[in-house]
């Protein structure tokens, strides 16, 4: 049988929240009542759900190109209360674009014996492509709701969408 698990990428008050520092706008907010069902579906099937979580120190590097958000132990940090991890819910600090870069995303997934993901979440051309990159590069079979993703930029968006499908077999 095989092990299914919901991806939540950088669903965060700064990327999700209008005060947020780097508000993907409407889009992104029009993807949560996705990812709540989305979410309530893993959740009954006792599916792993595990959470990406952008997480920088004051002075990140990624801050000369882009604004500072994120930065740990923040509002900004905090994933948006309509998806609130469960306590035994895995929720991963990331520093890049990539949710394997650095982090122990790997060994959670193959731990738990994992083989098909579905990713939400935000951005489609930044973490969600970047992300999805690595599980294709670790062969786990991935599908992709384009209603579940969203992007600043509506273009990126689309690219991202037929990049992930064409060059790294995800499902959309």
């Amino acid at each position: 049988m095989s092990k299914n698990t919901l991806l939540i990428i950088d669903m965060l008050n700064d990327f999700i929240d209008e005060k947020g520092a780097l508000y993907c706008g409407k889009a992104a907010r029009a993807i949560i009542p996705f990812i709540k069902k989305r979410l309530e579906t893993f959740r009954n099937r006792g599916d792993l759900v595990v959470y990406l979580r952008d997480t920088h120190d004051e002075n990140d590097i990624e801050f000369e190109r882009f604004p500072k958000h994120c930065i740990a132990n923040t509002w900004g940090n905090e994933i948006i209360p309509e998806l609130a991890p469960k306590p035994d819910e895995k929720v991963v600090p990331k520093k890049r674009f990539s949710g394997f870069y650095g982090t122990d995303l790997e060994n959670i997934l193959s731990t738990a014996g994992v083989d098909k993901v579905e990713v939400v979440g935000v951005c489609t051309s930044i973490c969600v492509m970047d992300t999805v990159a690595g599980l294709a590069d670790r062969n786990y079979k991935v599908t992709v709701p384009a209603k579940g993703v969203a992007d600043f930029d509506p273009q990126f968006h689309e690219f991202a969408l037929k990049r992930m499908k064409q060059i790294y077999g995800a499902k959309i």
